[in-house]
């Protein structure tokens, strides 16, 4: 399913990130559509439907539009250097659930499988809400984190005591969120990827002990 949404990557740069969304439109065909759309001027690698079908859309040795303005660990224009998976869900806007089975079943071995063939390191298999806090909210707190890190995709720290220093705005930047953002949006962002339970951009002590733990993870 071709994109005419891509272009060059930039000479001699490594793929070193995966840009995991969800497409927050009312049916998988709506999202593929506008992926494929001139016009939208946007774009993924990958879609993941919800029975766990797989379309690709662009080659990854191409650029996709899909991160859009984006940072992390000091680098911004993420799409030069990661691939993006679409993962089929209605989103907040339109009715946001629980990721089926074998859709997850299905983004992990594409995850398995690219992280196979490029230097990505679990740190930096991120959410769409990492790379743009202030503006995006995809996967989203329902999205199994944890069970991909369990597959081997992605970062998911024990809760063991951490030895790491910091106030919180410190332990969100070794991580690799910028930190030019209001406190609360990017502690939502980092609560929606590491602590799904709570939500609120509120720094609690569970949050506080959750950014510590992360941070050394990610060191």
């Amino acid at each position: 399913m071709p994109s005419p949404n891509q272009d060059d990557r930039p000479a001699s740069q490594a793929i070193d990130m995966l840009v995991l969304h969800y497409t927050g439109m009312q049916s998988g065909q709506a999202a593929i559509d506008r992926l494929r759309d001139p016009l939208a001027a946007v774009s993924s690698h990958y879609v993941v439907e919800e029975d766990g079908t797989v379309f690709r859309l662009v080659e990854e040795e191409r650029r996709a539009w899909h991160a859009g303005i984006s940072h992390w660990r000091g680098a911004s224009g993420l799409n030069g250097r990661s691939i993006g998976i679409e993962i089929v869900n209605p989103g907040h806007e339109f009715g946001y659930r629980p990721f089926p089975a074998l859709q997850m079943a299905a983004v992990c071995d594409l995850c398995l499988d690219i992280l196979s063939r490029h230097p990505i390191a679990p740190r930096d298999v991120v959410a769409h809400s990492d790379v743009a806090p202030d503006r995006k909210e995809d996967p989203g707190e329902l999205f199994d984190w944890e069970g991909l890190a369990a597959n081997g995709v992605g970062l998911w720290p024990k809760n063991a005591a951490p030895n790491v220093n910091g106030d919180a705005l410190d332990l969100l930047s070794m991580i690799g969120y910028r930190t030019d953002l209001p406190l609360p949006v990017l502690l939502r962002a980092f609560q929606r990827h590491w602590r799904p339970t709570r939500v609120d951009g509120l720094l609690d002590a569970g949050t506080l002990k959750r950014l510590r733990v992360v941070a050394a993870a990610a060191a």
